[in-house]
């Protein structure tokens, strides 16, 4: 058994990374975490707003640093999840392959990552960058939403052979709420209450975000 000493606090075993655009945080992202860390028994789930989305390129996206403040606020209460900066400080495009390559550096050898992704963000796997490498950095898990609770098995196998059984499927919150309708109702005057934390909805009131298409 390992010695770790006082002033060196012993590092997670099992780290949850929970990506995306967060514009904004909403209700649904922390249940999902929360949801992941107790299922898979994680250390801590940590939040990764995109800098730059590649899959998003054409669509507007609120500036990162908005995204980033508002992804601290909704997680602060929870001693267990944790923000990083790392894609907002990257240049260029947000690919998450980079960011797994780089976490490397920032945590023990023998901390096990789990990437946690929506139902529909896994089934477009085979579109992002160097794919096949993903299983190589972490283990990817699929958390079932509603409306999409299956994953594309022909999808999974076109990456490498054998991906579809590598996937570890969890059960999601069965709750309906998107950034995409958050941002609509802040446009047209109506309320987000509940659905996103209340220093999140000070936030976005405060700074005025959302307040035109």
């Amino acid at each position: 058994m390992g010695v770790t000493s006082d002033s060196e606090p012993a590092q997670p075993s099992k780290i949850g990374l929970l990506g995306g655009t967060f514009d904004p945080i909403h209700i649904g992202h922390l249940l999902i975490a929360e949801d992941a860390r107790e299922a898979l028994g994680l250390d801590t789930v940590v939040f990764i707003p995109a800098g730059r989305p590649w899959l998003k390129a054409n669509q507007s996206v609120t500036d990162p640093q908005h995204r980033l403040a508002m992804v601290g606020l909704a997680i602060g209460p929870n001693p267990h999840f944790q923000v990083s900066d790392i894609e907002v400080r990257r240049q260029g495009p947000t690919y998450t392959v980079d960011t797994l390559e780089q976490l490397q550096q920032d945590y023990s050898p023998n901390a096990e990552k789990f990437l946690i992704l929506g139902m529909d963000s896994l089934n477009e796997l085979a579109r992002w960058r160097s794919p096949e490498r993903l299983f190589d950095l972490c283990v990817v898990v699929g958390v079932s939403r509603p409306g999409q609770e299956e994953i594309d098995i022909d999808k999974l196998e076109s990456i490498a052979e054998g991906a579809s059984g590598k996937i570890v499927l969890i059960s999601g919150p069965s709750i309906g709420i998107s950034g995409a309708d958050i941002r609509n109702r802040v446009v047209h005057g109506k309320s987000i209450k509940y659905r996103v934390p209340e220093d999140v909805e000070s936030y976005i009131l405060e700074h005025g975000l959302y307040t035109r298409q």
